[in-house]
């Protein structure tokens, strides 16, 4: 689902005082002293009367049940009431957020597309572009993890290829509870085998993610699906409908009752009756999906047809009154035509469905027979099921009956937008301001190796080695690296994509997290030599009723605009998560940014770890030491509080810029993004290597002068952004230096990479002292240590 066309609204009361109006009177509700709009409609026989229990039961309270009653100008029909339900939910008119993403920016001269779109378009060189988007799919992976993940991946996939873009790397990024917990690790088991399943069978690679637990994931887990896609800019399509008298087609699998209400069980808080919900997850098949992209790729580049869109949230209702109102043109669909795969679909069913596989398609009437063809050479059915009209009505007939007859421009921007109160919380501030960590539970060699036992920092291959990373056989940097790198075909240039988010940061200062989100993830492509072109977001929250909620959601936003400004990255799109909370309370507020970046030489790509032995280290970047929102509090004092350090963007984008020359000159043999767990964490991954590198490298480091003034601990492990650790080879350290001093960033030499697997790093009269291959042993065995247990082969085996 993307965002959609949004238009000026008059802000409303929140919807908590909305709903407080709902009259508790039992019976019907008539429009009768409106005026009618002449779009006539009827409830086919044996629908129920709408009445206030049934309007409370589609998640409209009396404020929009009032705008309803307004712009029809009588009562709707149960049909009606559907449509108006999952239209005007959270999850697909943004009815709390709009507001805050217009703050977002959106262009810049390397925008082909931007929000509004199923996905967002940058421009690259010799003609191509990159279209790319991040999603949710949280409530249904939450009540069936292996389905749930599976549809997400299949959705993200359609946002992608629907614009003209063939799919080339899926990313994503995961949150669950504590793995000490049997069902979080169920979850978490289920979801990844959810997302390579389907992403390996469709045959488009990982390249990578983030996976991390929390307790306030326990009840609510994430499941965030990025896709990435090339397409030549002129073959670009948009999912606008116009022509009068033009065709409608649905092309894709039949049409079942699974999903019905999957854009309002997205808009509602997770409770003990969510598990009722499992049936009503979509079932994903993606062997279907595999002829779906390949069908729709070539109708696009034949140029068959005008507009294609995916039946995503909200199903046929969303894809079809969407692409409506972007051409401003009405359509009228015969629900009777749909293909289905049950008996006595309703027409309520049939328009709220959201069976996977799916795309709606609009056509010159003279184009059918040969777009017919076509899918019959996928092996699938392309059925005429309506046409555009000229007078601006979503109307539905089903069998020769009008069922729903709207406005259609009112329909997808009518709903009322909620002017939300936003206020800190007082345990938010009281916790911001604690700095009482308490006594460490090891010594600082010691901390070094808990921290590398943590699941949110120990290597992540148990995930990825159930993912394909090599297919199409065009990766460059597999999993495992700061970034993805993919090569384009026939082009010199290369393409590189991350997914990151310290929601630990964002749950403690929503400002300075929302910008560290978008730094972290620049960094990292800067990394592997990449430029940051442009992001996605899924912006994951609780519920926005609560002001210390939105409060988080409007702060984040304001730090991730920030941040894009700075670094020149607009946001292309993306996705609002609301009420991710369950009965043991909301998660940590988690705006995932999804990031790309042009590489200007494919060749000149940087790998994340120590190369050869006699490389120069340096420390780029400086350390204040703090340990505010820090891992090493985290894992090693048992505490979460203080003020993450402030993220200095000026110094991120000097950085960045650094990094991509560095590495276009050819002066760097590795770099890596200094982040989670500190200095300490970033040189010991460096020298472990990388998941295929046989062995481990050492060093040998002499951190003296280098932030003399701060404690060691906040030396070792300290979080400040804006740093990272490279090599290079020793002729071209003078050159490194001087480049570094070009750009404003300082450079400390901390010692040479050692063909002896141990690391030494010397503090003041402090030496420090860790055998690299018995710390690859604990990052590698921490993940599968803890998922042997039976609740990982119940999740496997179903």
């Amino acid at each position: 689902m993307h965002c959609p066309v949004s238009v000026a609204h008059a802000a409303v009361p929140t919807r908590r005082r909305a709903a407080q109006a709902v009259s508790g009177e039992e019976k019907p509700l008539t429009g009768a002293s409106v005026a009618s709009a002449g779009t006539e409609a009827v409830s086919l026989p044996g629908e129920p009367p709408v009445t206030p229990d049934l309007v409370r039961e589609h998640n409209l309270n009396q404020l929009e049940y009032g705008r309803i009653l307004e712009l029809l100008g009588r009562t709707p029909t149960f049909t009606e009431l559907g449509v108006f339900s999952a239209l005007w939910s959270e999850h697909c008119s943004y009815k709390h957020s709009k507001p805050v993403l217009k703050t977002f920016p959106t262009s810049g001269p390397q925008v082909v597309q931007g929000p509004g779109e199923n996905a967002g378009v940058l421009r690259l060189p010799e003609g191509w572009a990159v279209a790319f988007k991040i999603e949710s799919h949280n409530h249904p992976s939450a009540v069936e993890p292996y389905q749930g993940a599976a549809t997400g991946v299949g959705g993200i996939l359609r946002d992608v290829f629907t614009m003209g873009a063939r799919p080339v790397a899926m990313l994503n990024s995961l949150r669950f509870g504590s793995l000490e917990e049997p069902r979080s690790r169920y979850l978490f088991a289920g979801v990844v085998r959810g997302v390579g399943d389907y992403g390996n069978c469709v045959g488009v690679p990982t390249l990578g993610g983030e996976v991390n637990f929390a307790a306030g994931y326990s009840g609510n887990p994430l499941v965030n699906a990025m896709c990435v896609g090339l397409l030549r800019e002129s073959d670009l399509i948009r999912a606008a409908a116009h022509g009068v008298g033009n065709v409608l087609l649905t092309v894709g699998a039949r049409t079942g009752r699974d999903g019905i209400h999957g854009a309002s069980f997205a808009s509602e808080e997770l409770s003990e009756k969510s598990e009722s919900r499992r049936p009503q997850v979509q079932v994903g098949d993606p062997f279907t999906e595999k002829l779906l992209l390949e069908a729709s790729l070539e109708l696009i580049t034949s140029g068959l047809i005008v507009a294609i869109q995916d039946m995503g949230a909200a199903g046929l209702t969303s894809s079809s009154a969407e692409m409506a109102a972007r051409g401003g043109v009405g359509v009228e669909i015969d629900t009777g035509l749909v293909p289905t795969r049950e008996l006595g679909m309703t027409p309520y069913e049939i328009l709220l469905s959201e069976s996977q596989e799916r795309m709606l398609i609009v056509a010159e009437p003279g184009q059918v027979p040969a777009i017919q063809e076509v899918c019959g050479r996928w092996e699938l059915q392309a059925t005429p099921i309506g046409h555009v009209t000229d007078d601006g009505i979503f109307r539905v007939r089903h069998h020769g009956q009008t069922v729903a007859a709207i406005p259609g421009q009112r329909l997808v921007e009518d709903c009322p937008i909620y002017d939300s109160e936003a206020r800190e919380s007082d345990e938010a501030k009281a916790r911001r301001a604690s700095v009482d960590a308490g006594p460490p539970v090891v010594d600082i060699e010691g901390a070094l190796e808990l921290l590398l036992d943590s699941p949110n920092i120990a290597s992540k291959r148990w995930v990825y080695e159930q993912y394909d990373s090599t297919v199409q056989a065009s990766t460059v940097l597999p999993p495992g690296s700061d970034a993805g790198v993919i090569r384009v075909p026939g082009a010199r240039f290369g393409l590189a994509m991350t997914v990151d988010c310290n929601s630990r940061w964002v749950a403690l200062d929503p400002y300075e997290g929302g910008k560290a989100a978008v730094a972290e993830a620049a960094r990292n492509l800067a990394c592997t030599g990449a430029r940051p072109l442009g992001i996605t977001n899924c912006l994951n929250f609780g519920n926005p009723e609560r002001p210390e909620v939105f409060f988080q959601f409007r702060e984040a936003a304001r730090g991730i605009a920030d941040a894009c400004r700075v670094f020149n990255t607009p946001v292309t799109g993306g996705n609002v998560s609301f009420y991710n909370e369950s009965p043991t309370g909301a998660i940590d507020p988690t705006p995932t940014i999804g990031m790309v970046g042009l590489l200007s030489r494919v060749e000149d790509r940087v790998a994340s770890y120590f190369d050869s032995p006699q490389d120069e280290v340096f420390i780029v970047g400086e350390t204040s030491g703090i340990l505010g929102g820090s891992a090493y509090w985290a894992e090693v004092c048992d505490f979460i509080g203080g003020d993450p350090p402030a993220v200095d963007l000026e110094a991120e984008l000097n950085l960045q810029r650094f990094l991509v020359g560095a590495a276009e000159q050819h002066l760097l043999r590795s770099a890596h993004d200094c982040s989670e767990g500190g200095l300490a964490v970033t040189l010991a991954e460096a020298a472990m290597g990388g998941p295929y590198v046989p062995g481990s490298l050492g060093a040998s480091l002499d951190l003296t002068g280098y932030a003399v003034d701060v404690p060691i601990e906040g030396v070792l492990y300290g979080e400040d952004g804006a740093r990272a650790i490279i090599t290079c080879a020793p002729p071209r350290a003078r050159r490194l230096i001087a480049l570094a001093n070009e750009h404003g960033v300082s450079v400390f030499h901390a010692g040479r990479v050692e063909s002896a697997g141990t690391l030494e790093l010397q503090v003041g009269s402090q030496l420090f002292t860790w055998s690299t291959e018995a710390l690859r042993r604990i990052y590698s065995e921490a993940i599968p240590r803890r998922m042997q247990h039976p609740d990982v082969d119940r999740a496997v085996g179903e």
